[in-house]
């Protein structure tokens, strides 16, 4: 299963969070949601790209990233780049049940 372009958007399309950590929050429960549906949970992952428009958040990000994910963690690639409306964190998870 691949899960593309999940950001912090609520169910309406509203644009949740103003900061990174806030953000990334919702982005990864909305993964959560996508792989539910499937039957997989975030163990299931074995690769995640993250799309950041600062890599100065990595810190951020990463904290609540590591909250989330069990060990062993999948790999992941992380890029910067410009994102649509304003969205800090786009999250791409592969995973395989």
């Amino acid at each position: 299963m691949v899960i593309s372009g999940q950001a912090a958007l609520d169910r309406q399309g509203n644009v949740l969070g103003a900061g990174i950590e806030e953000q990334t929050r919702v982005t990864i429960e909305n993964c959560i949601s996508q792989l539910k549906t499937a039957g997989c949970t975030l163990a299931d992952v074995f690769k995640v790209n993250v799309y950041l428009t600062d890599l100065g958040d990595w810190p951020g990000f990463n904290e609540i990233y590591e909250q989330y994910f069990p060990e062993p963690r999948p790999v992941r690639t992380t890029v910067q780049t410009a994102l649509l409306s304003t969205f800090l964190v786009e999250i791409e998870c592969w995973a395989v049940k």
